[in-house]
């Protein structure tokens, strides 16, 4: 059988996957609608698999993609910021090269009239890193602190928003850490991020404390997942118990404060 040339295109930052086709159709989709709901129903998925794809592409994004206003007129709904439009274009722009290139290369196989892809044949591809960890944030090094052996690393991750990481001095050093502006992504497992009431003068132990607002909480039989609004359209996401939920200080609405310890704080770099 004679081999064919096919492929699906990603945008990926850092090697992180960030679009691809079913992510921009989404985007599309909600543009057109104005509604995440109705967006889903059409893709044939679920309210919370669109939210956590929304989630994964703003917090690698470098402004927010959507905008959610509420009340209203016409009752409120969501659409996207021009930053978004924009992606949506640049996106559909770069995946008709993309077809263009896998047509042409389609089209050198035929002509070859091979029955096998040629030795070193090979397509330009990166790949997407892929971890467990609920939150994955792009950012920047700000700043570190040296130690015998342990190295404390500051992370920007944009918005005004800063996570500290501690890592082993020979993981710093391997990883290129210790240097300004050096491009990172900060991995924090949602079952690491303890919540709690943005109280004044409360005094903590750990060295991130993020506040925001939450946009959502999904109950489960043991566990609920909460979802926290920061700035500059960053999410992060945190598993609590039932019993928490069920005191009624996480209501959706309401502002709260996520708590990260820095050795829960994993650092990875695409090269």
């Amino acid at each position: 059988m004679r081999p064919d040339v096919d492929g699906r295109f990603w945008l990926n930052i850092e090697g992180k996957g960030f679009l691809g086709l079913g992510r921009i159709e989404l985007l599309e989709q909600i543009g057109a609608t104005g509604s995440i709901s109705a967006a889903a129903r059409k893709m044939g998925m679920s309210y919370k698999t669109a939210w956590d794809a929304i989630d994964a592409m703003n917090n690698l994004a470098d402004e927010p993609l959507l905008i959610r206003q509420v009340g209203g007129r016409h009752g409120g709904g969501t659409r996207l910021t021009e930053y978004g439009k924009r992606v949506t274009r640049q996106y559909r722009a770069a995946e008709h090269e993309y077809q263009r290139f896998i047509d042409v290369m389609r089209e050198q196989l035929a002509h070859l009239g091979l029955k096998e892809p040629p030795d070193g044949w090979s397509f330009i591809r990166r790949m997407a890193m892929r971890t467990s960890a609920r939150n994955q944030f792009q950012g920047k090094v700000a700043r570190f602190t040296e130690g015998a052996v342990n190295d404390v690393i500051t992370v920007d991750i944009g918005g005004g928003i800063e996570i500290s990481s501690v890592v082993t001095h020979e993981a710093a050093q391997s990883l290129d850490l210790l240097r300004e502006g050096r491009e990172v992504q900060a991995l924090i497992k949602a079952s690491f991020v303890i919540l709690c009431e943005d109280v004044e003068g409360m005094r903590f132990s750990a060295r991130n404390r993020l506040c925001g607002i939450v946009s959502r909480v999904q109950p489960g039989a043991v566990n609920a997942e909460v979802k926290l609004d920061l700035s500059a359209g960053r999410t992060l996401t945190s598993i609590v118990t039932m019993d928490a939920v069920n005191e009624g200080w996480l209501k959706e609405g309401g502002r709260v404060c996520a708590l990260i310890k820095a050795p829960h704080v994993v650092l990875a770099v695409s090269d």
